[in-house]
């Protein structure tokens, strides 16, 4: 059974997702561990509700970067992490944790990378930047993560129709639905033992 870490520094809707996957038996996996920089996350609500263990862990509670890369990468070993997945984490990885983990670290972005991807595009900036773009669809990104912001090697992705009368409310709504299942998806396949580009997951 595959073993995740999971990051989220909101609300936690994909980190739900998965959640509930595993529940259901659509994912052959377990979250061994929640970890959030905002102690007010939503994320962290739901791990409380699902009874995962959870960490809020932040270069505050830390007291530098350093020592909060080390904690993290301590706590996702201590829950005997495969995979980790940042579910909407708004911070960069540490060295060490990036090293830790190298090739099993995904990340889920909410557009067709490598556009509308970089730092300080998240939420409904992307969405807006894609209507602005005039672009025809969207989608949803799964990337492997590397030391800067949604460049890693594309792991898999799905597409969106923009509509003529799409609001980024709209929009987000349907991309963020696809989003979780192109995530769940793919932690099935990995979960299955399928090999997937660029993941350096040896299965159990």
């Amino acid at each position: 059974m595959l073993n995740l870490g999971v990051l989220a520094s909101g609300e936690g809707t994909t980190l739900q997702a998965v959640l509930d996957a595993c529940r259901s038996g659509r994912l052959e996996a377990r979250v061994g561990v929640v970890i959030s920089n905002n102690s007010g996350s939503g994320a962290l609500r739901r791990a409380d509700a699902a009874g995962v263990p959870r960490r809020h862990l932040s270069s505050k509670t830390e007291g530098s970067e350093a020592a909060l890369d080390e904690a993290i990468t301590q706590a996702l070993r201590s829950a005997d992490a495969d995979l980790v997945l940042l579910a909407g984490y708004m911070k960069k990885l540490g060295a060490q944790t990036l090293r830790a983990f190298a090739g099993r670290i995904l990340n889920t972005h909410p557009a067709l990378l490598p556009k509308f991807g970089g730092h300080g595009m998240y939420g409904e900036r992307v969405h807006r930047a894609v209507l602005a773009a005039g672009e025809r669809e969207s989608g949803a990104t799964v990337h492997l993560v590397t030391d800067e912001y949604d460049t890693g090697p594309v792991v898999r992705q799905c597409r969106v129709s923009v509509a003529p009368d799409d609001t980024f409310e709209t929009l987000a709504g349907r991309v963020q639905a696809a989003e979780r299942e192109l995530v769940i998806d793919v932690l099935a396949e990995l979960a299955a033992g399928r090999p997937l580009p660029h993941v350096a997951l040896t299965p159990r």
